[in-house]
């Protein structure tokens, strides 16, 4: 009953991560795993099977958020690299 109520938690949090604006939810998703997948992955999660659908989901619409989040991240650093050397040249 634990594990299964540990699952329903971390489901509950996903859900609450995927409604979060960008920056947020780019350090709640990090949070996320850190807390609920450190050593036993996914594999130990109680899940009926909506639920696993539901997970699968979130995952990989995460995991896609995450891919953009960091080329965003990087464009943004790259813009302000091309600015300093700007102002340093100035």
């Amino acid at each position: 009953m634990e594990r299964r109520n540990r699952s329903l938690k971390a489901l509950k949090k996903l859900i609450y991560i995927n409604s979060l604006d960008s920056a947020d939810r780019a350090k709640a998703l990090i949070d996320w795993v850190e807390s609920y997948l450190p050593n036993e992955g996914i594999s130990d999660f109680d899940l009926e099977l909506t639920e696993l659908k539901q997970l699968a989901e979130l995952f990989y619409s995460n995991i896609s958020f995450l891919k953009k989040h960091k080329e965003d991240t990087r464009d943004e650093l790259m813009k302000v690299q091309k600015m300093r050397k700007f102002i340093d040249h100035s």
